[in-house]
Parts: C-alpha cells; structure tokens; sequence
C-alpha cells in the first residue's frame, strides 16, 4: 500500500468538493481547479475527508494512487491557501519589473526578455532583483518560475543569473592565472 496515498486528505471548511466519476472538482475562497483523474483510482468523501482509493492491484493503479491523492490535496491546499515561488536576480545590472501584467527581465542581453504568465498566474516584483510568482494550480506556479529561471539560470563561475531563493548553487574555481609562468 502507498505510504502517501493511504493517507486522507482533510477538508477545510471553506471548502467545497465535488466528485462526479473520475472528475474532482474543489472551489474555495481563491477560485475554483478540477481534474479528471485515471481509472486506476476512485475518489470516495466521508465526513470532512476525501481517500483516494485503488481499484484493483495492478501496477499502474499501484504508481497513480500516491501521485492523484497527491493531486487532489494540491488542489485542496491551492483554492484554500495558494501556492507561490520566490526567484532571485543576481549578477550586476540585473533587475526585473512588472508592466501591466508582463515580467520584463532584463538580464545582461541586448534586449529585455518579455514573459506573459498563463491565466491565474500573478507576478510580482519586490526591490527589482525578487520576483514571486504566485496562483492556486500548483503546477502552472511552477512551471511558470521554472520558465522565469530558464531565461539566465546561475552560472557555476560569478554565481549571475536567476535562482530560486534558498537555491544553492554551486561555484566553481576559475582559471588559477598565470603568474610567474613562462
């Protein structure tokens, strides 16, 4: 049995989930997610928790039953509380800024590199170098921060680019110069 999957997912009070078959939706005070998950599970509510249950023994029902209770509780957590991502700038010259609702990077390229986040997602910029990327689907929160990073990741030498805060990234020592050699 799933060490994650046997556990019951806790319904806050503001709160409300549907199950219609596979498909579960969940509305809170943040918005509204559904999902269709596999056929593998079946979602059954009892008195103020959801249990994701496996319907036969099989592999594939064994591999989905932690990762859709998983996703259910996500989606639990997400309309109820929210989700969000912190990245640092880092190097000389390197700021970001919000217009509108486009993230405007600019990160040592020749031109400023423009990103439109998906529906549901907002950016915000704290002190030009912290951009925190905030929603309730989890998953597009981190996509979107993964996509952000990508733009100049951190490089292993002088450490520029853009991390995740609390990343740390590993530095490499440089050329050993070449004093006194001939």
């Amino acid at each position: 049995m799933s060490r994650i999957g046997k556990r019951p997912i806790p319904i806050p009070g503001k709160v409300t989930v549907e199950i219609d078959g596979q498909r579960v939706a969940v509305k809170g005070p943040k918005g509204e997610l559904s999902r269709v998950l596999p056929q593998e599970v079946e979602v059954v509510e009892d008195s103020g928790t959801i249990a994701v249950r496996r319907r036969d023994e099989s592999r594939a029902a064994r591999q989905r039953h932690g990762l859709c209770r998983t996703l259910v509780a996500n989606m639990i957590d997400g309309v109820s509380a929210g989700f969000q991502k912190r990245l640092e700038i880092q190097g000389v010259g390197y700021r970001a800024q919000v217009q509108g609702r486009t993230l405007i990077l600019n990160v040592g390229y020749s031109k400023p590199v423009e990103i439109q986040p998906p529906e549901g997602i907002q950016v915000a910029v704290e002190n030009n170098t912290n951009v925190i990327v905030s929603g309730i689907d989890k998953e597009v929160v981190g996509n979107t921060a993964a996509k952000i990073r990508a733009v100049r990741p951190p490089e292993v030498y002088k450490g520029k680019g853009i991390r995740y805060a609390g990343e740390l990234v590993r530095r490499k020592v440089g050329k050993a110069g070449g004093k006194g050699k001939k």
